[in-house]
C-alpha cells in the first residue's frame, strides 16, 4: 500500500509521494565542465548549482503540487550539500530528516525512506 506522504531515496535519486501520488525521480548530474551541478526532474534539467551564491531552480513547468516543490527543494539541497561536503548516506539522511522537520514536513520522512 502506498503511503499518503513519503520520500524514497536511492543513492542520490529520490521520489516524493504526496497524497499517494509519486513524483520523480529527482537527481543531480555534474555539469559537463564539472564547475557546477545540474538539478534534474525526470531526467530534465530544472536548475543548477554553481556556488553558494549562485543557485537557480524552476520547477514551475512541471506543474507539481507546492508541497512536492517544497519537499523536493529541501531534499535536493541536502543531497547536493552532502555530496559537496563528503557526507556519507547516513549523514545525508539525518540532514534531510532534520531539515524536513524544521520546515514542517516531517510527515514525509520515515525510517524506510533510505531503505
Amino acid at each position: 500500500m502506498t503511503a499518503n506522504h513519503a520520500i524514497r531515496l536511492e543513492g542520490t535519486r529520490f521520489w516524493v509521494t504526496h497524497r499517494r501520488r509519486t513524483y520523480g525521480p529527482f537527481d543531480y548530474e555534474w555539469s559537463p565542465d564539472f564547475c557546477g551541478v545540474e538539478l534534474q526532474y525526470e531526467g530534465q534539467k530544472f536548475g543548477e548549482y554553481c556556488s553558494q551564491s549562485e543557485v537557480f531552480a524552476d520547477l514551475k513547468p512541471f506543474h507539481l503540487p507546492m508541497s512536492v516543490v517544497q519537499v523536493s527543494s529541501i531534499v535536493i539541497g541536502c543531497v547536493v550539500y552532502g555530496v559537496l561536503n563528503g557526507m556519507n548516506d547516513g549523514e545525508r539522511c539525518h540532514l534531510i530528516q532534520c531539515r524536513l522537520s524544521e520546515h514542517g514536513f516531517e510527515r514525509f520522512w520515515s525510517d524506510e525512506a533510505a531503505a
